[in-house]
């Protein structure tokens, strides 16, 4: 016996589950056998015919002719006098062996042309829709009207019609067939049924069938009824007299629960109502012992009766995609079941009567949470005290880095969209925390193979200070389109990867545009450290013993890895990532059309030793391929070694099996497998080249130059997909060159700008080095720096300069053969872009412009800024100057004043603020450095704020130092400016 308890078979049975509930397969089986006593019996001894009754229409030419005549001249005069649609999109039944042929004549001529109505005959030529005792109207959009014209001209062939189809897509005609209906006595099957046409959109018309008349009862002979894809919400009265029917299908409809008097039609061999929202089933069901198929899937049933065991002759149970958490022990005596179907529920443990029932071939239990424990029984509710308040929350400004949390617990909101929840009880009292965001300096940042970097490093302090119960922290991060993301956390001395949930922000602490929560990583901890988000391959893990295992990947179910029993002696856990590649990446880097590949399997062990058996290995086919055009000559299979970086083809030393659609092969040890199809017949060095080049970024450089002061440099360095959308958003304020050409970069990787030709830098920022800008690239980070650049000599004319890009350290991952290359100082050199400022005699020169005194604004223990200093912070800021003037205490006259006097020299307003404060905070005493630093902090320009710290605590390192010199050592500060 076959039982399906795992993923086997899955992706063909998981279309098939689909496309029942869906409606796609048809329910109304014409063609079944319906044998019943009495004068039925000649029906039921003739030959099948077509179930659309349209190729019988076909066969007699003249029978389609003199129809045709008849037809159009009904559908040309009768009723509103609108043109009957004859729909030609014939659909085939499940249960019929083809399709029916092409539209005949027949059909033809009711698509009516535009000549003059003709006027209805006395008597209807019936074999234009009628062949042998078969009425065939649901093919034609309001066939239903049809009927009483039909019964009027030729009432006795009517009355031994014993098969009708019929659309329910129309409620007038559906009200005049019904009409009709019950003068049809000798009827043995009907169906009225939605989803037959479909609107402008393609989708399905429902049907809008809601009851059925009194008179349905005098169908006595009625031996198959489908009334699927309605509106029935529940079942018609008139249903419980018909004695002999065999088949009911309900599905899609609107039942919320079964009556009792369904238990009265004994004669019922199959029931279906798939697809409604019955929550529980009668117990009158176990009375129709001869049922022999019963589906009740896609409901929201919770509990079976007992009474289903009593189904002696029940073949088929269908109870898929419910809420069952349990079967009745009453199943087991279903001694003739054949087919169970329970996928899809809360099933924790199947009866073993249920598994050992002597007939049953097919068992499909995927997706229940088997062998899992029991959920466990809801916590006592919390006193009231406690539940009559909820968390308190507290939103933090942006100058704001400490906080307060007592044992009521408290949710707080960090600027940027991060959030911090702290349930209560996880301090005993009230405790200072800290938090800081850092910048991405490598030190705090740790990536594996094809990860990226999501967000700037998160500190929370203290450290070390363990929590009675874990706190959530949520990291905010940028979005990303592959692989799945993750939170690491750095104790001081290693790095760890959290179990990670990604959710949305709240809406209410929402700082995005538009008014768009943030998207949040999230994980438990019980101490505080350093956080960062990060992307990386979906990776899947699972524990294989002596007995066997089966592992799936997450990211392609296709990928799947058998492990036979006895493989190995002890547990081992083994480890999967997966890493798509698209096929025309491959393509433009090998240069062959032909050429795809799979996706690359990276795959480890621990501990790492080989298998004792083989593993079987399932991979999809190359796009593009199928077990029938692919030829093998063509195919390789390349094993990959992480640590030596170097690829083999192997595929002469394994045995490569091709299915339709997979490729299959065993392995004794894991490495890195990767799947081509090229014309390349020596493979390894392409294979290298490509998958080097996968690590890296084609990224492009930005160096723009603010109009309103040429002195002011903006420097990026960006993907190349999103540099024209960066243009467009800075060309109002700033204007440069052209973007550089296309270079490569890894994610992580360090590379300088250098100032050349004439043209120098502010060199007191601890980012710069021997004259370079130091940068460090992340491919979801905005790589962005705005420098004061000024003319190295007094000139006069315009100063042609540019600024030059160059790699950094050669990073540890990278490739011998690609490392040898980059040695030297400006060996590494990337892009030159470049750069112009005014001379001396023109405007704009910064020589130009207005000398100011010396000034030293600050003090040792906070630290100093210079005029230079203030002269750089000026040119990073733009319109928010009068808001920054406001958080330095200027007064809004003073403010008013500047504006006036400068109304066409942005630059002149913000340096000339920034002065106006500087001279006034001499007299003011200690503590003007962290007071400039709130200041921007609140007016949101957190990113001057941090350049501000780090020139300060340049200075007081240079300070210090320079006392240790010459012998005046003192004791360094206790106090600092704020993180």
């Amino acid at each position: 016996m076959e039982r399906e308890e795992g993923d086997t078979r899955a992706w063909d049975e998981e279309r098939q589950d689909y496309t029942r509930a869906m409606g796609v397969k048809e329910v109304m089986t014409v063609e079944r056998d319906l044998e019943e006593p009495g004068p039925m019996s000649d029906l039921d001894q003739r030959p099948r015919q077509s179930v659309e009754g349209v190729e019988e229409l076909g066969c007699s030419p003249e029978v389609a002719r003199k129809g045709s005549v008849s037809m159009q001249s009904f559908f040309q005069g009768h009723g509103n006098g609108e043109a009957f649609d004859a729909c030609t999109s014939l659909s085939c039944s499940s249960s019929s062996s083809s399709c029916p042929s092409p539209p005949t004549p027949l059909l033809s001529t009711l698509s009516l042309s535009s000549s003059s109505p003709i006027s209805l005959m006395p008597l209807m030529k019936l074999d234009a829709v009628l062949a042998d005792r078969r009425l065939v109207l649901d093919v034609y959009q309001r066939g239903g009207a049809v009927m009483p014209a039909l019964w009027k001209s030729a009432p006795e062939q009517m009355k031994l019609v014993q098969y009708v189809r019929l659309g329910s897509e129309d409620e007038e005609a559906v009200g005049d067939a019904l009409s009709v209906l019950p003068h049809l006595t000798q009827l043995r099957s009907l169906a009225i049924r939605g989803h037959r046409f479909y609107d402008a959109q393609g989708e399905p018309l429902p049907g809008l069938l809601t009851s059925l008349p009194p008179s349905f009862s005098c169908f006595s002979l009625l031996v198959h009824l489908d009334l699927s894809f309605n509106r029935l919400s529940s079942l018609p009265a008139c249903l419980f007299s018909l004695c002999h029917l065999s088949e009911l299908l309900l599905c899609h409809n609107l039942l919320i629960s079964l009556p009792a008097e369904v238990g009265g039609l004994v004669a019922l061999r199959r029931l279906s109502v798939l697809g409604n929202k019955l929550e529980t089933l009668p117990s009158q069901l176990g009375l129709l012992d001869g049922l022999q198929e019963l589906d009740v899937s896609f409901n929201q049933l919770t509990n079976l009766p007992d009474e289903l065991g009593l189904l002696e002759n029940l073949l088929t149970l269908e109870l898929s995609s419910n809420r069952l958490r349990e079967l009745p022990e009453t199943l087991g005596s279903l001694h003739s079941l054949r087919v169970l179907a329970i996928h899809s529920n809360e099933l924790r443990i199947i009866p073993e009567s249920v598994k050992s029932l002597p007939e049953l071939t097919r068992l499909d239990v995927r997706n229940n949470p088997l062998g899992r424990p029991p959920t466990p029984p809801p916590l006592p509710p919390a006193p009231a005290a406690q539940t009559d308040f909820p968390i308190p929350e507290l939103h933090l400004a942006f100058n704001k880095h400490n906080f307060s949390v007592s044992s009521a617990g408290c949710h707080v909101f960090l600027p940027g969209g991060g959030e911090l929840l702290f349930p209560r009880g996880c301090v005993k009292s009230f405790t200072q925390f800290k938090w800081a965001e850092r910048k991405p300096y490598r030190k705090w940042i740790w990536l594996e193979e094809h990860d990226f970097l999501l967000s700037r490093p998160l500190e929370l302090l203290p450290h070390g200070v363990t929590f009675d119960k874990p706190v959530e922290v949520c990291v905010p991060y940028h979005r990303t389109c592959r692989g799945e993301v993750m939170v690491r956390r750095y104790d001081g001395h290693s790095w760890s990867t959290l179990p990670t949930q990604t959710r949305r922000g709240s809406h209410k602490h929402s700082c995005r545009p538009q008014g768009r929560p943030a998207r949040l990583a999230c994980c438990t901890v019980t101490h505080f450290s350093w956080f960062v988000a990060v992307s990386r391959p979906v990776r899947d893990c699972c524990s294989v013993f002596p007995e066997g295992a089966l592992l799936v990947s997450r990211y392609d179910p296709g990928i799947k890895f058998t492990f036979p029993p006895n493989c190995t002696t002890h547990v081992c856990a083994v480890t999967l990532q997966v890493l798509q590649v698209a096929q025309s990446v491959v393509q433009d880097l090998t240069g062959d059309s032909h050429a795809s590949a799979s996706p690359l399997l990276c795959l480890s062990q621990t501990p790492s030793m080989h298998f004792l058996q083989p593993v079987k290995v399932q991979i999809p086919l190359p796009p593009g391929l199928t077990g029938h055009t692919v030829d093998m000559s063509r195919l390789h299979l390349l094993h990959g070694d992480p640590v030596a970086h170097t690829w083999t083809d192997v595929t002469a030393q394994v045995s490569l099996y091709i299915t339709h659609l997979y490729a299959i092969f065993s392995v004794t040890h894991f490495s890195w497998y990767w799947l081509w199809y090229t014309t390349h017949s020596c493979i390894s060095g392409v294979v290298r080249k490509v998958y080097h080049r996968l690590k890296q970024f084609r990224v492009q450089f930005l160096v723009l130059q603010r109009k309103t002061d040429l002195t002011q440099v903006l420097l990026q360095c960006l993907p190349s997909d999103k540099i024209d959308c960066r243009l467009s958003s800075l060309s109002e304020q700033y204007d440069g060159p052209q973007p550089s050409d296309v270079c490569n970069l890894l994610e992580g990787e360090q590379f300088f700008a250098g100032f050349e030709r004439g043209i120098d830098i502010v060199s007191d920022r601890p980012d710069c080095r021997e004259g370079r800008l130091a940068f460090t690239f992340y491919s979801h980070l905005k790589n962005i720096k705005e420098v004061h650049v000024f003319p190295t000599q007094q000139q006069e004319g315009t100063v042609r300069g540019q600024v030059s890009f160059y790699r950094g350290e050669v990073p540890n991952d990278l490739p011998e053969e690609v490392a040898r290359k980059r040695k030297g100082h400006d060996d590494q050199w990337l892009a030159t872009l470049p750069l112009r400022l005014p001379g001396v005699d023109q405007e704009g020169s910064v020589y130009g412009e207005r000398q100011y005194p010396p000034l030293n604004l600050g003090d040792p223990e906070s630290g100093y800024l210079t005029e230079t200093n203030l002269l750089a912070i000026s040119l990073r800021i733009s319109k928010e100057w009068r808001n920054i003037g406001i958080n330095l205490g200027i007064s809004y006259k003073e403010l008013d004043r500047i504006q006036f006097k400068h109304r066409d020299n942005l630059g002149a307003m913000v340096l000339e603020m920034l002065f106006h404060w500087a001279r006034g905070q001499e007299k003011a005493g200690t503590g003007a450095v962290p007071r400039l630093i709130d200041a921007l902090i609140e007016s949101k320009r957190r990113d001057l704020a941090e350049e501000v710290e780090d020139i300060v605590n340049l200075g007081k390192r240079k300070y210090t130092e320079s006392l240790k010199r010459v012998g005046l050592e003192t004791e360094t500060p206790t106090t600092s400016t704020q993180s």
